[in-house]
């Protein structure tokens, strides 16, 4: 005896389609507020120094022991076949290409993600974005528009804060620790990485990660039940499906930047 009936099924799929279009339709929507949120950039400038600068602290610390770890692994790898001077090519290809705005996304959405999607479902079982509807104040273009604009900029400069404090880190353990040459550390790094098809790329994935994190946690409060139970699950569920989205993300623009 089969579990699910047709109807079941049938059900399901509907739901989920009409979920997929109501998320769509919000993230258009997010989209086309873009000129009003910016005209009024200090909702965003808030939003940015919430989301940004309360998340220093783990960004850079994660990123100086990423690059210890990098530097670490990588000489004892390099050593092996006589190539050690190439640590700062390895560490700095690997940070900026990969590293840098992958766990920078990681962590913002641990971090940063989890704030706003409580934040957003608390307002909701406050039925505070109600009394906005009431008041004729339109909470997608108030509440929801700068906070998707403020993690849509705080990203790319967090992931570029991470790569450079973890070369640094590279550099602390690779030069200062084990004693690789400064000069062929810098020149190997400077000679061999590209501006544009590695920095570049590095910082479009972060872009793409930004508006993927960020809109993953909105959405998420959006949808939110307005009971304690209903935000710790949407809270969940932001972790769950940005860390994912991010991972399948990375790989698809990594084969098609770097013809994989």
């Amino acid at each position: 005896m089969s579990w699910y009936k047709p109807a079941d099924i049938g059900f399901a799929a509907r739901t989920a389609l009409a979920d997929l279009g109501e998320a769509a339709r919000l993230f258009v929507r997010l989209l086309g507020l873009g000129g009003a949120s910016l005209r009024r950039f200090g909702l965003v400038r808030d939003q940015i120094h919430f989301l940004g600068n309360y998340s220093l602290a783990i960004i850079m610390v994660s990123g100086l022991f990423v690059g210890f770890v990098l530097s670490l692994q990588g000489y004892y790898t390099l050593q092996r076949y006589g190539s050690s001077e190439a640590l700062g090519l390895l560490v700095a290809l690997s940070l900026v290409r990969e590293l840098g705005p992958v766990i920078t996304a990681l962590l913002f959405a641990g971090r940063a993600g989890t704030s706003l999607t409580a934040g957003i479902g608390l307002m909701k079982a406050g039925e505070q974005l109600t009394a906005m509807e009431m008041m004729a104040v339109d909470p997608v273009s108030r509440v929801l528009a700068p906070r998707f604009w403020g993690g849509v900029i705080a990203m790319p400069l967090l992931a570029a804060l991470f790569s450079a404090v973890g070369i640094i880190g590279g550099w602390l353990v690779g030069v200062v620790m084990i004693g690789v040459d400064a000069g062929a550390f810098w020149s190997q790094m400077q000679g061999g990485v590209d501006w544009l098809a590695d920095v570049g790329n590095g910082v479009l994935k972060s872009i793409v990660f930004g508006f993927t994190v960020t809109f993953v946690a909105l959405l998420q409060g959006w949808r939110a039940q307005p009971t304690p139970e209903g935000v710790s699950r949407a809270t969940t569920r932001t972790v769950v499906v940005s860390s994912l989205a991010v991972l399948a993300l990375d790989f698809v623009l990594t084969a098609v930047m770097f013809n994989i």
